[in-house]
């Protein structure tokens, strides 16, 4: 099967590039399951239930968050009633969501989604990944073989570690967080698809999603400054994993990335 994994999806050009251009790309390249980080969905920081709906009905099957998941106050009672958008799994387990989800594609094949958060330069202080990881493929294990992780990090010494940590165990550790699409894309050799960041769905034209001059003064001058969602140059960015059904080993991982139409008139604040 092929799942395609999108990086953090960063505003309204993000939430537009998913409308615009992400059923096309579902049947052009033939894929089975998508996966997004929905973490910067809201104006770039969070999400909410009715953005969150907004990139389900465009075409993904399970969203992810990460260091930004609790941005957004009302998105805590909409974790508790949704299967389909997943939080960190080592925060705290009476924090409000799930960690984890499976869930079928449309052919009934299930699949396990892993949400996780690195611990090195992260604002928050959560358990081990590596531990938690094994407390959980075991239950996942009991439904399906298939089991994509999203590792929402800063460190890449701590992604590329977890990832060899993990070879083996699941079918694919994804990298998000730094909105930098990495060259580093590989099967490890137990059978694990690896990239250390998936990149960004957003707009390129920026600072990791921001305008550039803000972003730019900050730096300057040391200054706060409020940040602003760019608008141009709009990309989704991520890998496409081929996973056999049968043994959950990843055969293949290719980079992906495809240009998105400019918002439309009247839509193009970015802000939201």
């Amino acid at each position: 099967m092929r799942i395609l994994c999108l990086g953090d999806v960063v505003g309204q050009p993000g939430r537009f590039a998913l409308q615009s251009e992400l059923k096309n790309i579902i049947r052009d390249e033939k894929i089975d399951f998508v996966i997004a980080n929905g973490e910067n969905v809201a104006g770039g920081a969070g999400l909410t239930s009715r953005l969150s709906r907004q990139c389900l009905e465009a075409g993904c099957d399970v969203l992810t968050l990460g260091d930004h998941a609790w941005d957004q106050k009302e998105i805590e009672e909409y974790l508790k009633i949704t299967h389909q958008v997943i939080r960190p799994a080592n925060f705290p387990d009476d924090t409000p969501g799930k960690g984890w989800c499976i869930k079928e594609t449309k052919s009934g094949v299930k699949v396990g989604v892993i949400s996780l958060l690195g611990r090195v330069f992260i604002r928050y202080y959560v358990d081990c990944p590596f531990r938690k990881l094994k407390s959980i493929i075991s239950e996942i294990k009991k439904q399906t073989s298939i089991i994509i992780v999203d590792l929402h990090a800063e460190a890449t010494s701590e992604k590329i570690a977890f990832g060899h940590f993990a070879d083996g165990e699941v079918s694919a550790v994804l990298g998000t967080h730094t909105h930098v699409q990495t060259a580093d894309e590989a099967v490890l050799p137990k059978g694990t698809a690896y990239i250390t960041d998936l990149g960004m769905t957003g707009p390129h034209d920026s600072v990791i999603g921001q305008e550039k001059q803000n972003i730019i003064d900050r730096f300057v001058m040391t200054m706060p400054v409020r940040f602003y969602v760019a608008k141009k140059d709009i990309r989704l960015s991520g890998v496409i994993v081929d996973v056999d059904e049968k043994s959950g080993k990843a055969r293949k991982i290719e980079r992906f990335q495809k240009k998105a139409p400019d918002l439309p008139e009247g839509e193009n604040n970015g802000h939201e």
